[in-house]
């Protein structure tokens, strides 16, 4: 995992997301909180930890208000924002991962209003 790279791009979100709070794991790892508001108004807490960062995508989890379905969402509660297979560290960061899971939330209010999920859907398995 790399730490100096997690500090700089929350750093970099911050100018997009400005309600970001980092939190030390007790194994010296780092995730964070956000606050994401959708198109219409409803906030959300989303919780990103970055396990094997960068080469791993990091997993995001809708932290409040709960989300009771699983439609596009792991086994582990964690959000599909985009299949694993795309991830690329070069291209990637914090910035893109919290834009996709603002996506993912606006999607997520439509599902919930209309049952029908607008867009692609992939398998997920892990």
């Amino acid at each position: 995992m790399s730490i100096q790279r997690i500090r700089t791009e929350i750093r970099a979100a911050l100018e997009h997301f400005p309600n970001i709070d980092s939190y030390t794991t007790n194994d010296g790892g780092i995730y964070i909180k956000a606050a994401l508001q959708t198109s219409v108004g409803q906030m959300y807490i989303v919780m990103v930890t970055f396990g094997g960062y960068a080469s791993t995508m990091p997993k995001v989890t809708v932290s409040a208000p709960a989300v009771k379905h699983g439609m596009h969402m792991y086994q582990g509660g964690h959000i599909c924002y985009m299949h694993p297979s795309v991830w690329n560290p070069a291209r990637h960061d914090l910035l893109y991962v919290l834009a996709q899971a603002a996506v993912w939330l606006n999607k997520h209010e439509i599902y919930m209003a209309k049952g029908v999920w607008p867009g692609p859907s992939l398998a997920h398995t892990a």
